[in-house]
């Protein structure tokens, strides 16, 4: 799951009473150009100049800690004593301004993202037996049939851009088929556009407005599923024995559709774009189930769809990677940094020999079972779907010229434009 949404640029001389006063004097913003399209360059360079954890700035030059190794990451995911996730601890609230494009995902709410010991489990509890009920063969049947209606919408045009037709469609329809909301309807598109500024914010977006929006359309999800019950997570969620509230599963559910919709859609993606450009699959992609295992996990290790998670607020002064960090200070989860941790790939060469990555996080706040093993079902179905019904698919650009959308937050491209045989229906 993922609760951050695309910065704006920072500037470069913070102004006067801007909390970057307080940020450590070599702290570097997440933000650029640059950044956005090779951030491995980035972690690269924060590695070798501050070690495991590094001082950078958020939006507005808001001070943060990005932690960028992977022992680093697991032991704050794993100590949630030291570095827990209510969000109000944060030592920074009186500089932040209550447009800030974060404020969405910082800004406390009364959600599963942000309950601490007995409470979390009681609120984890439920969405995991929620999803438990899922059905994992209907899913990939579901998954399938959503395929295949979105390949037919194409496939007789001999090329089309994936990312709009294909790849965010489908992980938006087998996310509201979980959740019981009708596909197709005017209100559930405008839903899936709302949860996409809120997760990454283009230039004009208002991230604050879209997440106010998204709470209203399942505020009336809640309400039609508590007077007609069906076989969907809400449903379940609702009729769970811990007795939540309608708004504790209105902020839950809006955590696992976020987490269901975006992620997935660019884990899709970022695997059809390993398949389509590196030689290595070349010779199966269109037939061995093996190789798509063997993208779709390399890419959780390599592009993984969330690469920065923010965040974990320190209980009390504390030391981490060689820092002190003090009482309130906010650290940032760096997924994708700590999945390329030199210190547990000696070599420099990342593999997919195993899925002990942290792109699902890590610890008692890491995606509630069975949410990854559902994300792969879609996943991996969107993918051999396709491959099946367009073997001939290719690149209709060159590998160089695709662009990865301007966010720290999601690892996603900007376009994903193929061609192939065109298809009679």
């Amino acid at each position: 799951m993922t609760e951050a949404t695309g910065p704006a640029a920072a500037p470069n001389t913070p102004p006067p009473g801007c909390p970057a006063h307080a940020a450590h004097p070599d702290a570097v913003p997440l933000s650029g150009l640059e950044y956005q399209q090779t951030p491995f360059d980035l972690y690269r360079s924060l590695r070798s100049r501050h070690g495991s954890v590094a001082p950078v700035l958020l939006d507005g030059g808001v001070p943060a800690w990005l932690v960028l190794g992977y022992s680093e990451v697991t032991y704050v995911t794993s100590h949630d004593e030291l570095f827990a996730r209510d969000s109000r601890r944060w030592n920074q609230w009186d500089d932040i301004p209550a447009d800030w494009p974060l404020m969405p995902f910082v800004g406390y709410q009364p959600s599963v993202l942000f309950a601490e010991g007995a409470e979390h489990r009681r609120r984890a509890g439920v969405i995991t037996e929620a999803l438990e009920g899922v059905d994992q063969f209907e899913l990939g049947r579901e998954c399938a049939y959503i395929a295949d209606q979105l390949i037919a919408g194409f496939s007789g045009r001999g090329s089309a851009e994936l990312m709009s037709v294909y790849t965010h469609p489908l992980a938006m329809r087998a996310a509201v088929h979980m959740v019981g909301m009708p596909p197709g309807a005017a209100d559930t598109e405008a839903l899936v556009e709302d949860l996409r500024i809120s997760l990454d914010a283009a230039e004009g977006d208002d991230p604050v407005a879209a997440y106010v929006r998204v709470g209203e359309r399942v505020h009336q999800l809640v309400a039609e599923r508590r007077k007609n019950p069906g076989a969907d997570v809400t449903s379940r969620m609702l009729e769970h024995p811990a007795g939540l509230t309608d708004e504790e599963i209105v902020q839950d559910l809006i955590s696992v559709i976020a987490a269901a919709q975006q992620p997935t859609a660019n884990w899709i993606c970022n695997t059809l774009r390993l398949l389509l450009t590196d030689e290595r699959f070349a010779l199966n992609v269109s037939g061995g189930r093996l190789s798509v295992s063997q993208a779709l996990n390399e890419v959780l290790w390599l592009d993984t769809p969330t690469q920065n998670f923010i965040g974990r607020w320190a209980v009390r002064d504390t030391q981490l990677g060689g820092r002190r960090i003090r009482a309130g200070d906010c650290l940032v989860l760096g997924l994708a940094a700590a999945n390329a941790d030199p210190q547990i790939w000696p070599g420099a060469q990342v593999g997919s020999e195993n899925s002990a990555h942290l792109s699902f996080s890590n610890g008692e706040h890491r995606c509630p079972y069975p949410a990854p093993l559902l994300a792969d079902v879609i996943a991996r179905t969107a993918v051999e779907t396709l491959l099946e019904r367009l073997p001939d698919l290719v690149l209709s650009v060159d590998p160089g010229e695709l662009t990865w959308r301007p966010s720290i937050w999601m690892r996603g491209l900007t376009a994903l434009p193929v061609q192939f045989t065109p298809v009679a229906q």
